[in-house]
């Protein structure tokens, strides 16, 4: 009778689908882009770093490295859309180039932060008892390091690798750490439904039973994060190049293009003006796009904006 019970609950939460898919994705894009201009905004901005990041020489106007003596410091013209830096190099295509740059580094850091933070919090948050208990105090050990002294210690110790995939590593690893502890939230939120308690009762596993019930559910939360968490990773990044950290020269780099820029501010404010316009649009549009999914994927959200 119990197991009866228990395949009619697993039976009423089935998916089904209620239209096509195509005609159903058309329908959740058309009310995205009507109740959430600044997310639509965002991903028009996210969709164009994209489109820079893969294609930079279809938009660029000079080579981003090529230097001319005869042409520093010059101000927007209509050879120079953004004007040269100290070099004669010309800026509009060093920031289209560091659109790569930020785009790599953003979408890498997520991709590895979102895996450690689904696997640790998960877990952590299904099995709980001492395991999780054990779990969180390492989690907050990790949370308590210095955040920019762990990343600047990783950068200094794996010398023998790219520095590329040195901050990547560094800003994924030390993320994850925060996004775990939603993950870990929503994953002992889900184990209380009664559907969870169905496929328990009717003998599925422990691995069933977060891959099936557990990991789908948490999904949600853990795109949010990590769409509002790329334009976090890309500032960070430009702080570090800003600092000597980074990305090394001639690799065109927004924070890098600051950091060359902060002695001639009055000379030429150019310089600093449109790479900070750059970080700041991107990482406002990863922010505004990740909030509206919030609101999209969350169902206790949803028609309250």
């Amino acid at each position: 009778m119990a197991e009866q019970q228990a395949a009619a609950i697993l039976e009423q939460y089935a998916l089904r689908p209620e239209a096509p898919f195509a005609r159903r994705a058309w329908r959740a894009l058309r009310n995205f882009v009507v109740r959430k201009p600044l997310g639509t905004f965002g991903a028009a901005v996210i969709l164009l770093l994209l489109i820079f990041a893969a294609f930079p020489g279809l938009f660029a106007t000079h080579d981003p490295n090529a230097i001319s003596p005869l042409e520093r410091y010059q101000g927007p013209s209509a050879s120079h859309w953004f004007g040269t830096d100290q070099f004669g190099r010309d800026v509009y295509s060093r920031i289209v180039y560091g659109a790569r740059t930020s785009i790599i580094i953003g979408f890498g850091v997520v991709a590895l932060s979102a895996t450690l933070a689904t696997l640790i919090g998960t877990i952590s948050g299904y099995f709980g008892g001492w395991f999780d208990i054990l779990v969180q105090r390492l989690v907050d050990i990790a949370i308590a390091l210095p955040g920019l002294v762990f990343i600047i210690l990783v950068i200094q110790t794996l010398l023998d690798l790219p520095v590329l995939l040195r901050l990547i590593l560094a800003l994924g690893v030390l993320i994850s750490f925060g996004l775990s502890r939603v993950v870990r939230g929503a994953s002992i939120a889900t184990k209380q439904f009664q559907y969870v308690e169905a496929a328990r009762v009717i003998g599925a596993g422990d691995m069933r039973i977060v891959f099936r019930h557990i990991l789908p559910n948490v999904v949600a939360v853990v795109l949010v994060g990590a769409s509002i968490q790329v334009g976090g990773a890309i500032l960070i990044e430009s702080s570090l190049s800003f600092l000597g950290y980074g990305v090394q020269p001639p690799t065109a780099s927004w924070g890098r293009m600051l950091n060359e820029a902060r002695e001639q501010m009055i000379r030429a404010p150019h310089l600093a003006i449109f790479p900070g316009f750059a970080i700041f649009f991107a990482v406002f549009a990863f922010n505004m796009f990740g909030d509206a999914l919030r609101d999209v994927l969350d169902p206790r959200l949803r028609g309250s904006r």
